[in-house]
């Protein structure tokens, strides 16, 4: 069993800063790839960034390149999200999730994820 706990999320104003963390239990971390996920209110859940197990393969959706950055920690059992640049239309609630599956591309489909944290939620006031 994998257990995600996220942390970091907060009230911010448009154009500032917050640095997501994704903590997870276990020695399997370097076997998974990652995921980073939000859900605004009323609106479907939506892929936001993707890591390769090692941290060399990198996808992020259109509407947040240039201002967020993936990382992970396999030492410490750490995925991140650093968030730049924040927008209003940012607000929601951000989850990480681990993809044990083998498949050679990172997915921006929610399926192949197996294991998701709770949630965190980010704010951004205009």
């Amino acid at each position: 069993q994998v257990r995600l706990v996220e942390s970091g999320g907060g009230l911010v104003q448009a154009g500032g800063s917050l640095r997501l963390s994704c903590a997870s239990s276990g020695r399997t971390f370097g076997r998974f790839r990652m995921g980073w996920f939000r859900q605004a209110p009323g609106k479907e859940r939506e892929f936001v960034a993707a890591i390769s197990r090692i941290g060399g393969t990198t996808s992020y959706v259109d509407s947040v390149k240039g201002r967020f950055t993936i990382s992970r920690d396999n030492d410490e059992n750490k995925l991140y999200l650093q968030m730049n640049s924040l927008k209003p239309e940012d607000t929601a609630v951000y989850y990480c999730a681990a993809d044990p599956t083998l498949a050679p591309a990172l997915s921006t489909s929610g399926a192949p994820y197996s294991y998701w944290g709770q949630g965190t939620q980010v704010t951004v006031s205009s």
